[in-house]
């Protein structure tokens, strides 16, 4: 993992082998993020992880996924991004019925943050957390 701090800004990227599980690489995520503030973007990051390990790398575990973290005054920015092959769009975020299998973790990352981007052709996920931002999750 490599650190930058500039003016402020904080950035560094982080790569793991495609695994499910994600609790130390959630805890180095989280690290420079406020402590009140984890357990919920923690739940937001958990899915992005899974969707890319799962859905992306297909659990093919010779495959990596990379996150970098950008931090700012403003804002929190991860970009996910999997090695994945298959070019295919994030679903809608409508809330899901509890019994699907696909579409929760999208739900859940567009009610966590602010911003959720993802680049097909780039197999990038963005997800951006202002830091004036409440968390209100409509149920």
């Amino acid at each position: 993992m490599a650190v930058t701090s500039i003016e402020a800004h904080t950035a560094y990227t982080l790569c793991f082998d495609s695994t499910l599980y994600t609790s130390p690489i959630l805890d180095l995520l989280l690290a420079d993020v406020p402590e009140e503030w984890h357990f919920i973007l923690r739940l937001g990051l958990q899915e992005a992880l899974v969707n890319a390990v799962k859905h992306g790398n297909q659990l093919d575990s010779s495959r990596q996924v990379t996150i970098e973290f950008f931090m700012s005054a403003e804002s929190y920015h991860w970009v996910v991004k999997d090695q994945g092959t298959e070019i295919k769009a994030l679903p809608e975020p409508q809330a899901p019925c509890l019994e699907a299998e696909c579409g929760r973790g999208v739900y859940i990352m567009h009610q966590i943050f602010d911003y959720v981007y993802w680049n097909q052709n780039e197999r990038q996920l963005h997800l951006r957390k202002q830091v004036k931002s409440s968390f209100a999750i409509a149920c």
